[in-house]
């Protein structure tokens, strides 16, 4: 995993001294590196440098390989029970006929109370850049007619050719 932390264990700990916990969660309080390690291979276990920042780090005697394969099946589950909140787009440009615009606020508001983020796009052509206002103002008029429905997460803004905003459903903002 990406996100994992890699962990020094048996002879690729540095500290001359650890504080060690036993397999059983009992204390050994500080002990030599020498001592740990001979605790752990009479265990038949791995010693696990658990807390390396503290002084003296705290070494933990485990099955290490049981210890990395249970810390990855929890963090799959943690991934699969996160909700990811899906965008959905919408492009209009300056010219957009009416018609064709209201076909687009309304699968915005589909999206929009199915819980996703709807962000609006108005892209420019040619000398449509030199009216960006116009774009403005049909952004703004998209969320005036989805107001109900949505809160304004990003404001408009200009990226290169195209000015965009974000629109998120109003019972994921409260």
């Amino acid at each position: 995993m990406s996100n994992t932390i890699n962990y020094r264990i048996n002879g690729r700990i540095r500290a001359r001294e650890v504080r060690l916990v036993g397999a059983n969660n009992e204390n050994h309080g500080v002990v030599s590196i020498q001592e740990a390690l001979r605790l752990a291979r009479d265990a038949e276990l791995d010693l696990v440098e658990v807390a390396p920042n503290s002084d003296p780090p705290v070494c933990r005697i485990m099955d290490y390989g049981k210890f990395a394969y249970e810390k990855t099946r929890k963090e799959r589950e943690a991934r699969k029970n996160q909700k990811k909140v899906e965008t959905k787009t919408i492009k209009l440009k300056p010219k957009i006929a009416q018609f064709h615009r209201d076909l687009r606020v309304k699968r915005a508001r589909e999206w929009l109370e199915e819980g996703k983020k709807v962000r609006v796009m108005v892209r420019f052509q040619g000398r449509e850049i030199q009216y960006t206002e116009i774009g403005k103002q049909l952004i703004m008029g998209v969320a005036k007619e989805l107001e109900e429905f949505a809160e304004i997460e990003q404001r408009p803004n200009m990226e290169g050719w195209s000015m965009s905003m974000v629109l998120a459903p109003k019972s994921a903002t409260k």
